[in-house]
């Protein structure tokens, strides 16, 4: 399905909170969208523009998250999870010196927000995500993705006269197996179950399931789940990686320590949010 479509990453300032993000969409694809295309946004960019954030420092860590993270992150993640879900070898060497300190207050929010399931993750606990944001920052899952997909499609339309297809997209991945959608992640598009936070994570891994970025909300067509899901994997493909797939990427790309990141660091760096995805037999796709 995958060749039936052509895309093209969108370039835009970082979109920080308080960011008119929809004004900002609106400009940068204008010229490019066309009737018919699917404009996918990034869940990370509009929950920091929308100010869905916390500020980890703020929260006081429990027995039970300095546990989680002394404990299962250094020796049962590396050592027993990680080789069973088939983790990088990079992967399981940052889980090896997972930080105590920044790491059992990162695990008190997924605790608090998620529940003890997504905190037994090793990362994303529940969609809560530090990359691509600074200091002890974490993003927070949108609440109202298929209101803010039809308020992208509407303001398209009025604006740009193009009728669209939004769709909001997050690198979580989903997994399937004949038919059947599921993910760690809570609130993904209907047609995907949202169940076990960590077992689902685990028994995609351990048996090598097909895995996809996480559709959110459609609006402006009605599309299959594997459509869907198909169009979130081409749009998290295309978009890339940003500063880095983790945090501890997102340090290294500006050789700082964990929370050393700043708002001017990554107001430096190329962000791409946005990804128009056109059918093939539409005109060339250029952005």
């Amino acid at each position: 399905m995958v060749g039936r479509y052509k895309a093209v990453a969108i370039k835009t300032q970082y979109w920080k909170p308080g960011e008119n993000y929809l004004k900002q969409l609106v400009k940068a694809i204008d010229g490019t969208v066309e009737d018919g295309d699917f404009v996918t946004v990034s869940e990370k960019a509009v929950s920091t523009a929308l100010g869905n954030l916390i500020d980890e420092k703020e929260v006081e860590a429990s027995w039970l998250a300095r546990f989680l993270a002394k404990y299962w992150m250094r020796f049962i993640w590396p050592y027993i999870l990680g080789p069973l879900c088939h983790l990088r070898k990079r992967t399981i060497n940052y889980l090896r010196s997972y930080p105590l300190e920044e790491g059992s207050l990162h695990k008190q929010v997924a605790i608090l927000h998620s529940g003890f399931l997504q905190a037994l993750m090793h990362g994303s606990e529940g969609a809560i995500d530090g990359s691509n944001l600074p200091y002890s920052y974490v993003s927070l899952p949108l609440e109202n993705a298929q209101e803010i997909a039809q308020q992208l499609r509407e303001r398209i339309e009025s604006e740009l006269g193009k009728k669209v297809t939004a769709v909001i997209v997050d690198t979580d991945k989903t997994y399937s197996l004949r038919g059947l959608h599921f993910t760690p992640r809570p609130k993904p598009l209907k047609g995907i179950h949202s169940c076990g936070g960590f077992l689902a994570y685990l028994a995609g891994r351990l048996f090598k399931l097909e895995r996809r970025a996480t559709p959110l909300a459609v609006a402006g067509s009605q599309i299959t789940t594997e459509e869907a899901l198909e169009i979130a994997k081409i749009a998290n493909r295309t978009r890339g990686a940003g500063t880095g797939r983790t945090v501890w990427d997102m340090a290294k790309t500006f050789n700082v320590k964990l929370t050393g990141v700043t708002w001017k660091m990554l107001e430096s760096v190329e962000h791409r949010p946005i990804v128009i995805i056109r059918p093939k037999e539409n005109e060339t796709l250029t952005s």
